[in-house]
């Protein structure tokens, strides 16, 4: 495969290190900007926290094996990460009919979509026929009832929650990159105090496998497996190819979806909903950021990946800390971390003004929580939008 051509260069040739600085910094804010999301994902669909404890840590371990994989076969900056929006959908969806059980049955489904997505042009074809402003207004809709906890917490424990959110607003000032991170670190560096202040311990989950027994219902395959496999391809893989491809690196598109098929597989008994090609950060390894030779840069996601193998180690930390974290703290921080992409999906929804109504359809019904044959709201903003879309297009007489 050939290599992006690397960029002029005129001043000091980078150290061996920079590349590998980058690498951790792209795991890290991969990590951090929404443990918060992913953890709420899990739980909303009626994991333990044993349960969401073990889907993390297997998260981190596929997203790093498979990263490694894949930067080291192509020589290219090809980073992973765990579904953002899809930990959002699972939040909207909520519990389902049979439990945690039929989610993990649609995380495997789920899998086999996205391998299916690599093999059957069919399928590919369907999810880049769905209306971008529908795709992007149901997303609006189940991001906007999370956006909405950072207020309703703010509102319930101002002091802990205003100073947060003001440390966010200032960092998102003067070092975005770091907002999400730092404010997430904050909040459980809270949590860990106001434990110890009351006299509580923190209880931290052992790092052990817990596989569930998947089941299946038609509620979670529809409800929960077709809005995440619609919202991974169309809001992640998509754009991640893109962000690679601004940048000169052409991605193996068949090879990833089958990868991150595969991986989102074998890992979903142990809790693991989604895994895909990462968008936001990819641009961080992928940039002269990483290194003014394009050719050296795969070893910026190869760090990441090696670093997501070390982050798998934290989580049982991490998620006991959250569970310590007072009600609402953690929900608050996973608005924030949703926030700059919420507005983004509205922004992209509401683009053509000839199309605003299906939109607006799309997103309203995504985010009114209604619950119709025992299927969430997410599934039914999509079907409302492309029905409305279908209704006022214009006809061939």
């Amino acid at each position: 495969m050939q290599q992006a051509p690397s960029p002029a260069h005129t001043g000091p040739l980078p150290g061996r290190s920079q590349p590998i600085l980058v690498g951790i910094t792209t795991a890290l804010v991969g990590f951090t900007s929404s443990f918060a999301v992913v953890l709420a994902g899990l739980r909303a669909v009626g994991a333990s926290l044993a349960q969401a404890t073990t889907g993390l840590i297997v998260l981190c371990a596929v997203i790093g094996l498979a990263t490694l994989w894949l930067s080291t076969r192509h020589r290219l900056p090809i980073t992973l990460a765990w579904s953002t929006p899809g930990a959002a959908v699972l939040v909207a969806a909520g519990a389902v009919d049979g439990g945690w059980p039929a989610a993990v049955g649609a995380f495997l489904l789920v899998g086999l979509l996205l391998v299916a997505t690599a093999v059957v042009p069919g399928l590919g074809r369907l999810v880049q026929a769905i209306p971008a402003p529908v795709a992007h207004a149901m997303l609006a809709g189940v991001l906007l009832t999370i956006c909405l906890q950072t207020v309703t917490a703010l509102v319930a424990i101002p002091l802990v929650v205003g100073p947060v959110v003001l440390l966010w607003l200032l960092l998102v000032r003067y070092a975005p990159r770091w907002s999400t991170p730092v404010a997430f670190a904050v909040a459980l560096a809270i949590a860990a105090g106001l434990a110890l202040a009351e006299g509580r311990g923190i209880a931290v989950q052992a790092p052990t496998f817990t596989p569930t027994i998947p089941s299946f219902s038609v509620a979670a395959l529809v409800g929960i497996a077709i809005p995440l496999w619609v919202v991974t391809v169309a809001s992640q893989h998509v754009p991640g190819v893109a962000v690679m491809g601004s940048f000169g690196h052409r991605v193996p598109w068949k090879e990833t979806l089958v990868v991150t098929g595969a991986g989102t597989l074998f890992g979903a008994a142990g809790g693991a909903h989604a895994i895909n090609l990462a968008a936001i950060t990819a641009a961080l390894p992928t940039s002269e950021e990483s290194h003014p030779d394009a050719t050296r840069r795969w070893i910026a996601a190869h760090t990441a990946g090696w670093t997501y193998l070390v982050l798998a180690l934290l989580v049982p930390v991490m998620t006991g800390l959250a569970a310590d974290a007072p009600p609402g703290l953690l929900e608050a921080i996973a608005g924030l971390a949703l926030l700059g992409t919420l507005g983004a999906s509205l922004s992209s929804a509401m683009e053509v003004p000839s199309r605003r109504v299906p939109a607006v359809t799309a997103f309203l019904v995504a985010a009114s929580g209604v619950v119709v044959a025992g299927i969430g709201s997410t599934f039914w903003g999509l079907i409302a939008g492309l029905l409305v879309w279908w209704l006022l297009s214009p006809r061939k007489v």
